[in-house]
């Protein structure tokens, strides 16, 4: 890589504001290293709640819904990039490009991500904390809810960019590895799998083909992915081929993990005749198949790769949206994205993460209030359909800065359309269950 990339010094010497960069800013880097933003964002969006999503899909229709797995992984590959090209190629914010689409998006954004961090918090705490229970179940769920929302805080509060990425890398590694090589020992029906690649959709599995094409690989951390790229360096046009290969790659690794999940809920789950639990929950029932089929140290095996998958997911918001919650307080009063308070470890960057980490464990105690749930579920359903829309002015319009040579061609705002459709649909569906679920509870 470049001096400039492995310099890292992408946030405290921005990008320029729009126009053309360069001809040499057009070259990609001699070097590079394979561990990128990418993998973080994948990382970070493949939680507890997708493994679930993914195992009852697995168990209930075996491998007939694979190939919702792959255009989930094209939708949100187009996503990514989308966000990832306009801050590279504008030098602005992906906030930066909202306020300048109006002041509506920061109105939206604002409340969103207020109280989407309050209830998100407690959420990672509670599925960071269920696969250490089950491995030491003397110890109290909310000892390790605290606890590992107290490490976390810790490892973002102190350490930048560089460690948070090599700490992220080897929570991936331990759950890719430990769930491909649980699907290895399941041993899949290969021709079974390939049957799956075809788009047909099973009898009753209109929700379940949504949430897959929906659910693979992250929500509002999607967003977060031009943020890493300049706390990485790469923030200029130069860096347009490794960061295409850089996200593709990386919802490559995020599919295969996904599609390993298929294979155990197929091949384990299925097979044992088990029903699994919504939530979290859905996984400590798989640990306890496993345990029956494969022994104990196979099962325990599995409960280290879902706690690596939780906390790698609770990290990367620690970091990633406490970033984003930066730039847009900063954006909101005026100061923009250059000023020192919208950067990383700045204070409105330190008063979210204290935000994400210490209100949320009231609710461990009160549980989720029916207003809080409403509004989290409301919200929460309109931001991928609210990235997409606004990726299409901001990547086709003359007046958003972006040069000529880097805006949409036509199959990519028909993605970007597809996708914001999709989302809509999967949205009101989740609203629904929700608004249900809070009245119910």
């Amino acid at each position: 890589m470049s001096n400039e990339a492995n310099s890292g010094t992408g946030p405290n010497n921005p990008a320029p504001p729009g126009g053309f960069a360069p001809a040499s800013d057009l070259e990609p880097p001699k070097k590079w290293k394979v561990v990128g933003p990418g993998l973080v964002v994948a990382a970070t969006g493949v939680g507890a709640a997708d493994m679930v999503a993914t195992l009852a899909a697995g168990s209930r229709y075996g491998y007939g819904l694979l190939w919702a797995v792959v255009v989930g992984v094209i939708l949100k590959v187009v996503l990514v990039e989308g966000t990832a090209r306009y801050s590279i190629t504008t030098g602005n914010t992906i906030l930066e490009g909202w306020r300048k689409l109006g002041r509506w998006p920061l109105w939206y954004f604002g409340p969103y991500i207020v109280i989407w961090g309050f209830v998100y918090g407690a959420s990672a705490m509670s599925s960071t904390a269920l696969p250490l229970a089950a491995l030491f179940p003397a110890v109290p769920l909310w000892v390790f809810a605290i606890g590992t929302a107290l490490l976390g805080f810790a490892l973002v509060w102190m350490n930048r960019y560089a460690v948070f990425e090599k700490i992220t890398a080897i929570l991936v590694g331990i759950m890719f590895f430990t769930i491909v090589g649980l699907a290895i020992i399941a041993v899949p029906n290969i021709p079974e799998m390939f049957t799956g690649f075809v788009p047909l959709l099973p009898e009753g599995g209109l929700l379940y083909t949504l949430a897959l094409a929906g659910g693979v690989g992250g929500t509002i951390t999607l967003a977060a992915y031009g943020y890493w790229l300049r706390e990485k360096g790469w923030y200029k046009p130069k860096f347009m081929r490794v960061m295409r290969l850089d996200n593709t790659m990386a919802y490559v690794m995020t599919g295969i993990f996904v599609i390993a999940m298929m294979i155990v809920g197929a091949e384990v789950v299925r097979t044992a005749g088990v029903a699994v639990s919504s939530g979290d929950q859905g996984l400590l029932d798989l640990t306890g198949v496993l345990e029956v089929e494969y022994g104990v140290v196979i099962a325990k095996v599995f409960l280290i790769g879902f706690f690596a998958a939780a906390f790698s997911s609770m990290i990367g918001v620690w970091n990633g949206v406490s970033l984003m919650f930066a730039d847009f307080w900063a954006n909101f009063r005026g100061k923009g994205s250059d000023h020192k308070d919208a950067k990383a470890h700045g204070k409105y960057f330190r008063f979210y993460l204290i935000w994400l980490t210490f209100p949320p464990m009231l609710l461990l105690l009160l549980g989720k209030p029916i207003g809080l749930v409403l509004a989290y579920g409301v919200m929460g359903s309109l931001f991928m359909p609210f990235l997409a829309i606004t990726l299409l002015p901001l990547l086709n319009g003359t007046r958003w800065g972006i040069p000529a040579e880097w805006r949409n061609r036509w199959y990519t705002n028909t993605a970007l359309v597809i996708t914001a459709a999709l989302f809509i649909w999967l949205g009101l569906y989740q609203l629904i269950t929700k608004v249900s679920e809070a009245f119910a509870g």
